[in-house]
C-alpha cells in the first residue's frame, strides 16, 4: 500500500491550500504551511476521509502521532478508527516515564519520547505525521513503536517532499503520502 493520492481529485484541492512560506525557519527553506488546510473545514475533513479510506477496516490498535501537527491529524484519525491515540514527543514534554530516541536530521540529530506504557505488545500502529521529507523523525518514531513491541503496520502523511528520499528510508513499511512534492 505505498500509495500517492496525487490522481484523486480531493489531492488538488488540499494542495492549493498549503501555502508556501520562503525562507522559514531560516533561509533556503521554503516552508509548506498546513494551518490553511486547518482553517478550512472541508479539507480537513478530505484530508481525514482519505486517511480513513485507507485503513478503515485494517486492523489498528493504535495511532502514532508526531509532535506537533501529527497530533491534529492523528487525534482525529484514531478518533475515526476507534484506537488509541499515542503522542511522540520532543523531550521533556511528557509528565511519565519515557522511553527515549535519538534519530538523525538532515543537519545534526534530535530526540522523541514517548511514555513507556504506551503500546502494548503486538499493537499494530499507523504512524502519522503532516509532512515527510528525510524520514527521520518518522523512523525514530518507529523505533519507539517497536521497541515497546508494537507493529508499525504502515507511516500516512499529508505531504511529501520525494525529492528529499524520505519514503525510501521508511521502506519496506508501507507509506502513503497526499500531496506529493
Amino acid at each position: 500500500m505505498m500509495r500517492r493520492m496525487s490522481h484523486d481529485p480531493r489531492a488538488a484541492a488540499i494542495r492549493a491550500l498549503i501555502r508556501d512560506v520562503p525562507d522559514f525557519p531560516k533561509p533556503g527553506i521554503l516552508f509548506k504551511d498546513i494551518t490553511p488546510l486547518l482553517a478550512d473545514p472541508q479539507a480537513f475533513a478530505m484530508i481525514l476521509d482519505s486517511f480513513t479510506e485507507q485503513y478503515v477496516g485494517r486492523h489498528l490498535d493504535a495511532i502514532v502521532g508526531i509532535e506537533s501537527r501529527g497530533f491534529i491529524f492523528g487525534g482525529a484519525l484514531a478518533a475515526r478508527l476507534n484506537c488509541s491515540f499515542v503522542p511522540v514527543r520532543k523531550p521533556g514534554k511528557l509528565p511519565y516515564h519515557v522511553d527515549r530516541v535519538k534519530y538523525a536530521l538532515e543537519y545534526g540529530e534530535g530526540t522523541l519520547e514517548m511514555h513507556k506504557d504506551s503500546i502494548a505488545e503486538g499493537a499494530n500502529v499507523l504512524v502519522v505525521d503532516d509532512l515527510l521529507a528525510t524520514g527521520g523523525t518518522a523512523s525514530g518514531a518507529a523505533e519507539l513503536v517497536r521497541g515497546q513491541g508494537g507493529h508499525v503496520v504502515a507511516f500516512a502523511f499529508v505531504i511529501e517532499l520525494s525529492f528529499l528520499g524520505g519514503r525510501e528510508r521508511l521502506l519496506p513499511t508501507p507509506v502513503s503520502s497526499l500531496v506529493s512534492y
